[in-house]
């Protein structure tokens, strides 16, 4: 009889035992598949989350703004300016010629802080109006003096530049010529940014 409780006792141990070894290979087991589910997903590339950002990454839209003035449409021009002082004996006149090129885009620097993002399946381009990107457009050393007589000072000769830069905005400045910057604008970011978003459509605003 002593034997037998001895024998029970021995295989209730060793069940205890087994028990327990069973138990640590399934705690190993699952610790194992946890990790690997893990190393999976995060290969994979798997996120979850909201759709609240745009595909093009921050550092691409920073870039964007890095490009400071992007011109969309350059016309050259030029003017001719004279100038009359009478005199007592004779009258002085002078006659300059003027080339400018006006060159008119945006500057992506004066975009606000959302001027890009994501509604739904379209991407969402707001950029500041097009305008005149440099007043100093007149090509000074290309002006010539057509015809000079009499003496003229440093203020007669600047009052011609000004005039000669007010009247190339008035005929270059044109709501036609603002409207085709306009335009190439919006093509030329969205054939930029559209690779980048597919599938999603850019839509560019000013």
């Amino acid at each position: 009889m002593a034997g037998i409780i001895r024998f029970l006792g021995k295989l209730s141990n060793g069940l205890n035992r087994l028990t327990v070894l069973l138990t640590s290979v399934a705690v190993l087991a699952a610790v194992g598949v946890a990790l690997w589910l893990v190393h999976t997903v995060r290969n994979s590339g798997l996120s979850i989350g909201a759709d609240d950002t745009i595909d093009p990454t921050p550092t691409m839209v920073e870039r964007m703004r890095a490009i400071g003035q992007w011109e969309f449409l350059e016309i050259n021009d030029e003017e001719i300016i004279d100038t009359m002082r009478t005199g007592f004996f004779s009258d002085d006149e002078l006659v300059r010629i003027y080339y400018g090129t006006l060159r008119i885009g945006i500057d992506l620097r004066e975009c606000s802080e959302d001027w890009i993002k994501v509604e739904k399946d379209t991407i969402r381009v707001t950029i500041p109006d097009v305008k005149l990107l440099d007043y100093n457009f007149i090509d000074e050393a290309r002006t010539r003096s057509f015809f000079e007589s009499g003496t003229w000072s440093h203020a007669d000769r600047k009052a011609m530049y000004e005039k000669a830069r007010r009247l190339m905005t008035e005929r270059c400045l044109t709501k036609e010529n603002m409207d085709v910057a306009q335009a190439n604008a919006r093509e030329q970011i969205t054939r930029m940014l559209q690779p980048v978003a597919e599938p999603k459509t850019v839509k560019v605003m000013l």
